[in-house]
Formats: structure tokens, C-alpha cells, sequence
């Protein structure tokens, strides 16, 4: 389901399938890809985004109290639990023969007792708080500019406070794991502030030291009939060291105190116990430890250090793209003000092919190493704990949507988190086949989450789509399509679209099933039914599946016996049709 506010990834990379005109290996970036305003950011979605696949961060640019909200890609609510309905095999007949007879009604009321998991919800992807640092300065800025330089990854917030000069930098460095903040003026002894790490819940921030803040938690669940048991669910942690130049620097129960600094530097990095090949957070894993090692390392580095292999590891990914659209007259206006331009019909092709490129970087920011998981709704960006959607994963269209771009705009890098994740959900999934549908390989349906739940979630009307494994195999196959990485299809890919393709073999029928966000009338009723059988975009999905299972195949000289069978059950999908408004038909009637 394409949401409209709800993932700031999908927004900023709609027009990348569109837009791509030459891939280079190529040092200089056309067009300057920065975006610029000239005033703080008031919102959150004003903010500018910096990430390093495992780590994120919005920096409002404020000059007296500035907010840094904080992510960490693991951070999530819930644990990982059996949501199968005990039901849904005993009455699945009953409602796939109320859909064939039209009673859909009936079959929607049967399915949400019986089909729908338990719980029929999820829970959120989380914030993990805010770094705040306030200055002491109540003068009046001059010369305000904040600035996200795409091709550097690097943002900068500048401005002059009684004829000084002051200047942050915020980035997120990939190499060393964490989120550096630079605070710099032109005036010796000028730096003072208070900083401090704020979550509004399940965490406390103390002092260590002189020069460090650790932030501690763990995230308690209230129990729920929608969403499951509560309890004390995932540990996180977050380590804060400040590094001043000059002056002096000392610490309370809960902050750092910055005194008359020539320079400091801020280094952030944060963890959790979750663990990927048991799709649940894990005891043995001590987040303040994971920081520690990260920070121990990091903190050998000079700023300098840090800041050119930050530089030169961004780039080596997303200098390979250039796309130049010419440069207009609009071009050298601030971001903001370029877009309330464009919508009164001024012209400014510079600020789309700034828009593609805001599209490579923020997938860049949200699925990469050190990252181990994919972008969800929001990449890896949220300030809520309870995100709009959960930011979690929808797995029929969305998800897919964040990477539409990965291959054709040179970043298939950015794909091997979706790889691995997807491959952990062949488990559950595999769970969910045989006790929802009684049949082999793996499915699951239309959203899901880190902890792996593969049942139809919240509602029959949007719930219900079992070919969602299917669509999920797609952005794989994709990228064997660019790299030719024969080792990647055989050991990766190959083995979990097979299974997908194992559960087809059983399933047959795909009843029930809807086409998102769609609804249809039956003959002689006006009320609207978004339950169905054979949905187009089923027959769809169905058709390219067995094609890419029976090219892999011959590919790996595997399953010749198999590729028959498969070539078998194409045959027997219904053709696309269209209907008497001359469009494709959505479902297997001509329904309104």
C-alpha cells in the first residue's frame, strides 16, 4: 500500500525509475546535490537527515537549543511470538467457498475470527531519543544557513552570534559506526552549552566520567488484545563522549557541561540485544558493552580521521551516479523555496534530478553496512514510538518500492540487508504455510516486522494477501539480474524463491485475496468487497514468479524435474484481461 505520509523512503524515491540517465564512475557530482534553507527547521519533517545504515539521525539545525532525534535500526517494540491463528486451517474451506459463492460479506466476518493473527497487530519501530545541546547565547543570529550536502554526507548548520562565527557538523559515519557532531567558531573560547541524551520513556541517562553519558533502557510493553503480551522486551543503549578543544568540560548526574571551548567533538553510537538469526533480542548481547567497543575503537581517531574516511566511504557509493538535467534559474535558491516555486508551474529540472539523488542517499542512510536490517516505512528515520503504520515493513508494495532504485541507480549493496532479512522470514513463514494453508515452502502476508510475524495482520479488508512472499523474492532476483552473481543466486536467492515457489505448487487457489487498496461491486449489491479470489495482481505476481524460478534454474542446472511442474501451473494462470472500460481487469470478473 503506497502510504502518503508515512515513509519518508518511498516520498523521495518514486521518481528514480524515471529519471536515471547516465551511471559513471565519476568523482565530481553534477548540480551540486545540496539541500539548503536558510531558518531552522519548526518539524521534525523539516529536519535533515544523516545515516549510516544502522544509525540516524534528524538535525533540526536549532541555534540555541539545538535537537538531534536519534535512531538505531533495531529499536522496536514487541518480541518475536507464534501469531498463528489456531483456527485458520479448520475454516479456511468454509470461507474460500463463501468468496467462490459470493457471500463475501460472510467470508470477511468468518476470516477476521479465524485467519487473522493472534494478536491481529503489531507494534513500533521506536525513537531512540534526543541529543540536546543548549547553548548559553541569547544574541540575535545573522548569516543562518543549514545545509545537507548529498554527495559528502555531511550536514552543516552555520550562523554568527554578535560577530562570531559558529559552525556544527553532523554526519554518520559507516566506517566507524557512530554519529559525530562538530561544534567550531572562529573565536577562541566561545563554545558553551549543556548536552544531554533525552528519551521520554523505558530509559535513564547518567554520567561517566568527565566526558560521557551513557543512556540505558530497555522498552516495557503494555499487554494488549491487539497487539500481544506485554512485558520487558528489547535492551538498548546509547554512549555519548564529548571531546572538547580548550576550555573546560565537566558532567552532573545526566549532562556535560561545555565551558568556554575553542572546539568540540560529539560521538554518539548506540545498540540493542536484538539478533537477527533468532528474529528476537537476545540476553547474551549487552548493549552498553557493543558501544563501549565501538567507542573505545573510535575515539583513536582524530576528527580529521574520522571525517575523511567517512567522506571518501559515502562517496565510493554514491559518486557512481551523476544526473545532470541542467542547471536553472531557480537552481541557486534555497531547497524550500525551489519547491513553493515549482508549485505555482515554474520549471526546475535541477531540483528533480536533486530529488533522485535525495532518493540514492536516503537509501543509502538506511540499509548498509553496518546496518543488518532493510529500510522500513521511514528508511530508518522516526521520532515516535508509536510510528504512523508502525514504520513497519509492508511487504505488498512498499517495501519493494525502497528498492525499486537499488540496482538501476548503483547501490546493490544496499540490497544484501533486504537479502538476509528476507531469507530469516522463510522460517516463520514456513510456520504460517502449513498451519494457516496446510502446504510446504513459506509465505506472508501484507506487513510484518523484525521479529518475523508472516500472519495476515490487522484487518481481512487489507490484510489478506498471500502471495506477499512471492513479491518479496522479486528485488533478488533483481539484483542477480545486475551483478550476474552466480554464488548469490545459488547460495541466497535461488533456495528462497524456490520455497516461495513450493508454497504456490501447494496453494493453487489464491483465495482468499485482495487487490490493495482496492475494492469492487458484485452484481446487484452497492456495497463495496475487497475480499476475492484470483486477483490480477495475483496472476501477475504468479506469472513473472515462475518465469524467474525456471530461468534460475537453467542458470544453476538445478530442477529440471520441477521446472515441468512449474511451466504446468503457468499454464493454468487465468491471461490478463481487459475490461469494458478498456483498463486491465482487477480482479477475475469485470467487476465496478
Amino acid at each position: 500500500m503506497i502510504k502518503s505520509s508515512a515513509s519518508i523512503l518511498s516520498i523521495f524515491t518514486f521518481l528514480t525509475i524515471l529519471f536515471i540517465l547516465i551511471s559513471c564512475e565519476s568523482e565530481q557530482i553534477s548540480n551540486n546535490p545540496i539541500l539548503w534553507y536558510m531558518q531552522p527547521a519548526a518539524i521534525w519533517d523539516e529536519a535533515l537527515p544523516v545515516g549510516n545504515g544502522r544509525l540516524g539521525a534528524m538535525v533540526f539545525g536549532k541555534v540555541y537549543n539545538e535537537r538531534i532525534q536519534l535512531n538505531e535500526e533495531s529499536l522496536w517494540a514487541g518480541e518475536r511470538i507464534d501469531t498463528n491463528n489456531p483456527n485458520a486451517l479448520l475454516d479456511l474451506p468454509k470461507i474460500r467457498q463463501l468468496i467462490f459463492d459470493g457471500r463475501i460479506k460472510e467470508a470477511y466476518k468468518l476470516g477476521n475470527k479465524s485467519l487473522l493473527g493472534t494478536p491481529p497487530r503489531l507494534r513500533s519501530y521506536q525513537t531512540l531519543g534526543d541529543m540536546i545541546i543548549e547553548f548559553d547565547s541569547t544574541a540575535e543570529k545573522t548569516a543562518y544557513k543549514r545545509e545537507l550536502n548529498l554527495s559528502t554526507g555531511i550536514n552543516n548548520t552555520s550562523y554568527t552570534l554578535n560577530g562570531i562565527k559558529f559552525k556544527r557538523t553532523v554526519f554518520a559515519s559507516a566506517p566507524d559506526d557512530i554519529i559525530i557532531v562538530r561544534i567550531e567558531t572562529n573565536t577562541p573560547g566561545k563554545i558553551n552549552a549543556i548536552v544531554r541524551l533525552d528519551r521520554g520513556r523505558d530509559a535513564v541517562t547518567r554520567s561517566n566520567g568527565q566526558y560521557q553519558l551513557i543512556m540505558n533502557g530497555q522498552i516495557m510493553d503494555e499487554p494488549t488484545e491487539a497487539q500481544g503480551p506485554g512485558g520487558a522486551h528489547m535492551k538498548f543503549a546509547a554512549m555519548l563522549k564529548a571531546i572538547p578543544e580548550g576550555g573546560a568540560i565537566s558532567a552532573n548526574d545526566s549532562s556535560l557541561i561545555l565551558k568556554n571551548n575553542d572546539a568540540v567533538t560529539i560521538l554518539l553510537t548506540a545498540a540493542t540485544d536484538y539478533n537477527l538469526q533468532k528474529l528476537n533480542f537476545d540476553r547474551t548481547i549487552d548493549p552498553v558493552n557493543v558501544c563501549s567497543k565501538i567507542m573505545n575503537k573510535a575515539e583513536t581517531k582524530s576528527y580529521e580521521a574520522i571525517f575523511r574516511d567517512h567522506v571518501k566511504n559515502h562517496q565510493s557509493m554514491f559518486n557512481r551516479v551523476s544526473l545532470d538535467l541542467g542547471k536553472g534559474k531557480y537552481s541557486d535558491l534555497p531547497t524550500d523555496v525551489r519547491l513553493d516555486s515549482l508549485k505555482t508551474g515554474n520549471p526546475d529540472p535541477a531540483l528533480t534530478a536533486l530529488y533522485f539523488q535525495y532518493g540514492r542517499y536516503l537509501l543509502m542512510g538506511s540499509s548498509r553496512e553496518p546496518g543488518i536490517l532493510p529500510a522500513n516505512l521511514q528508511g530508518i528515520w522516526n521520532e515516535h514510538f508509536e510510528a504512523p503504520w508502525n514504520s513497519d515493513y509492508h511487504t505488498n508494495i512498499n517495501l519493494q518500492m525502497n528498492y525499486w532504485h537499488a540496482e538501476i541507480a548503483n547501490l546493490p549493496e544496499t540490497q544484501i540487508p533486504l537479502t538476509n532479512l528476507v531469507d530469516k522470514w522463510r522460517e516463520p513463514g514456513s510456520v504460517t504455510a502449513q498451519k494457516m494453508y496446510g502446504c510446504d515452502g513459506w509465505t506472508m502476508h501484507h506487513c510484518t516486522d523484525i521479529f518475523g510475524k508472516t500472519t495476515p495482520r490487522a484487518d481481512m479488508r487489507w490484510g489478506m494477501s498471500p502471495l506477499s512472499g512471492v513479491w518479496m523474492t522479486f528485488p533478488l532476483w533483481r539484483h542477480y539480474e545486475f551483478t550476474l552473481d552466480e554464488e548469490y543466486l545459488r547460495e541466497k536467492a535461488y533456495p528462497i524463491m524456490k520455497e516461495a515457489m513450493a508454497f504456490v505448487s501447494d496453494f493453487l487457489v489464491t483465495n482468499p485475496t485482495m487487490s490493495p487498496e482496492n475494492a469492487y461491486i458484485l452484481p446487484g449489491n452497492d456495497e463495496a468487497n475487497q475480499l476475492t479470489y484470483g486477483a490480477t495482481i495475483d496472476n501477475e505476481t504468479l506469472m513473472a514468479h515462475i518465469d524467474h524460478c525456471i530461468a534460475a534454474s537453467k542458470i544453476l542446472n538445478v530442477d529440471q524435474d520441477l521446472r515441468q511442474k512449474w511451466q504446468q501451473i503457468g499454464e493454468k494462470i487465468p491471461p490478463v484481461r481487459i475490461g469494458r472500460d478498456s483498463t486491465i481487469m482487477e480482479w477475475i470478473e469485470d467487476y465496478k
